[in-house]
């Protein structure tokens, strides 16, 4: 699954522009005869101007943490795992490879009835993530297809046979 974005980031805004208004009038008390009121003006326009810079995507995603983007593209895959039923195949054996172009991040979540020792995928999402940025979407998907399909080939059960349950598709939202 490619997705646009696995998060907003809404809060983030009001959050700046809280703490920059309330950090902006103790210098300005400290070192400028300003009065009151200049000063609460200062605080609105340094609120207003964090406000109107994070209403661009990219300046949220380039202040938001690493470990919070990640953790939404992780949330994001989780939900439309068990939104598009991939838990509810009969070994529990269902596999999806997400993919966050904004975040520029990807991740595997696998069902219980696929045991693979751990950091298995990681090295799929390092690679897959690489590609990614370096503007080959595509072939980094196809590698990251085999990989997981070789991987897949070797733990899943033997009894299941070839028997697809779910479609094998590329799924692409906003």
């Amino acid at each position: 699954m490619v997705c646009t974005r696995a998060g907003l980031y809404r809060s983030l805004a009001p959050t700046l522009a809280l703490l920059g208004a309330l950090c902006v009038p103790w210098p300005l008390i400290a070192f400028t005869a300003l009065s009151a009121s200049s000063i609460a003006l200062v605080q609105v326009g340094v609120a207003l101007a964090i406000l109107l810079a994070t209403l661009d995507e990219r300046v949220r995603l380039w202040i938001m943490p690493r470990a919070i983007r990640r953790g939404r593209v992780r949330d994001a895959a989780m939900r439309e795992f068990r939104t598009r039923g991939l838990a509810a195949t009969r070994a529990r054996t269902g596999v999806l490879l997400y993919v966050s172009l904004a975040e520029r991040h990807a991740e595997i979540v696998a069902d219980t009835g696929i045991a693979v020792p751990p950091g298995t995928w990681d090295v799929v999402v390092a690679e897959l993530s690489s590609a990614a940025g370096r503007g080959d979407l595509g072939a980094g998907l196809t590698a990251a297809v085999e990989r997981v399909g070789v991987i897949l080939a070797t733990d899943l059960p033997a009894a299941l046979g070839d028997v697809d349950e779910l479609p094998n598709r590329v799924i692409v939202s906003d």
